[in-house]
């Protein structure tokens, strides 16, 4: 990484506008080809007579959504090779926290495609400090972190965000932690639309690099993951352990934060309208739209964290839980935080038999149930069992408030602290 820190966040202009252009020829010939199946569909004539038109309507139409898809792509080329060209016209700046956070949710939504087609807007995996990815050379990363400790933080984003969305309402649980219990806080960037387990993997081998360059021989490593950081977090776990990475020798604890561990209702609505509209055939082709959304968002459905969860499955397809017996990393203080927008404990709640009947009754966080973010499950093989003394609900708190709720801080603080 250069030394001026600006140098590295540098982002062209011209390969934010090819992103951006690519994104809306590839829209556009995804919306021609519903369209197309609905005319067809429609001026087909009805079923009970064997659809009659339907031969000459294919016949007719086929060559009209044809030249709309080459025109389409035509001018994609087109525009895309002008604005390769004028690359060094319209340079290339810093981006800011509004442009970084448009890029991160597009991401969530659609990263795996963005991969898959190439699109500059794809979000690559790295670790940052100050907005900035920290280079993998021992030298330059002794510069770029003169101040580093022999305990590590490494904070994991959500779905949809990025590393800077950790300062929430002038609060950032890295820099608290850092003032408080001394962890040096990391920040993990990586594309939330590509598979958890995919992420995982990618992370271990990360960290496993990190522990190698890091300045000074690192001690101890702690993993604080909120949503679907938790989850990337676990997935690493899992794969360090399977292959032998010496930085699991090094993870003490494990924090997740609002994380589904055993899905969101959010991807499961997703999934109930993609059997909605297949029900009948007219509607049929506008599920084409709903299988657009990411292998990250359809990974939420159930929690899944390893390969062999989505593995050789038609991840659209309803079923049931692919899920099997899967445990809390060993040696490792596991800790979970629900949050709920039910206020704090009302009389009804706190009188009931039992945290499962009380877990139960409450409200979600707005996203994430708090069964799933306590990792409680009807099936025994599938809870996680957290530690009573590991669990904490913060009450009247929205999912993302999580970032910024002082009482989510002094519990978190509390858990790092203790030995």
């Amino acid at each position: 990484m250069p030394d001026k820190p600006d140098e590295a966040r540098r982002r062209s202009h011209a390969a934010d506008l090819r992103g951006a252009s690519r994104l809306v020829i590839d829209a556009t010939k995804k919306v021609t080809d519903v369209v197309e199946s609905m005319h067809r569909t429609i001026a087909g004539g009805p079923e009970i007579l064997g659809r009659p038109l339907e031969l000459p309507v294919r016949g007719v139409t086929g060559i009209a959504y044809r030249s709309i898809r080459g025109v389409t792509q035509m001018i994609g080329g087109a525009v895309d090779a002008a604005l390769a060209q004028l690359a060094p016209v319209l340079g290339d700046s810093v981006p800011g926290p509004g442009r970084a956070a448009v890029v991160a949710a597009i991401n969530g939504v659609i990263g795996d495609y963005l991969v898959e087609t190439q699109n500059p807007l794809a979000i690559e995996m790295a670790l940052c400090r100050g907005g900035q990815a920290l280079p993998r050379d021992t030298a330059a990363l002794a510069r770029a972190v003169p101040d580093a400790s022999d305990r590590i933080a490494v904070f994991l984003h959500g779905s949809s965000m990025y590393d800077g969305q950790w300062t929430r309402a002038g609060h950032d649980h890295g820099a608290a932690l850092a003032r408080d219990v001394g962890l040096f806080p990391v920040y993990l960037r990586y594309n939330s639309g590509l598979h958890i387990s995919t992420n995982g993997r990618a992370f271990a081998e990360m960290l496993e690099r990190l522990v190698v360059t890091w300045p000074v021989p690192v001690t101890e490593i702690v993993l604080v993951g909120h949503s679907m950081g938790g989850l990337v977090a676990r997935s690493a776990c899992h794969v360090a352990e399977e292959l032998g990475h010496g930085w699991r020798a090094k993870l003490t604890k494990l924090v997740c934060l609002g994380s589904p561990h055993h899905g969101a209702p959010l991807e499961r609505g997703g999934s109930m309208i993609d059997l909605l509209l297949g029900a009948s055939r007219y509607s049929a082709p506008l599920s084409r739209l709903g299988r657009l959304r990411s292998a990250g968002v359809t990974d939420m459905r159930f929690g899944n964290v390893l390969d062999a969860h989505w593995q050789g499955r038609d991840r659209f397809a309803p079923g049931r839980d692919p899920r099997g017996e899967l445990t809390l990393p060993e040696g490792v203080a596991c800790y979970a935080m629900a949050a709920t927008l039910t206020p704090a404990p009302v009389a009804e709640l706190a009188s009931a038999a039992g945290k499962q009947q009380r877990s139960a009754a409450l409200r979600s966080d707005g996203l994430v149930p708090v069964d799933s973010a306590l990792g409680r499950h009807s099936r025994t093989a599938l809870a996680l069992g957290f530690p009573a003394a590991n669990q904490f609900v913060a009450y009247g708190t929205g999912h993302l408030e999580l970032l910024g709720r002082t009482g989510v801080y002094d519990a978190l603080r509390g858990w790092l602290t203790t030995p």
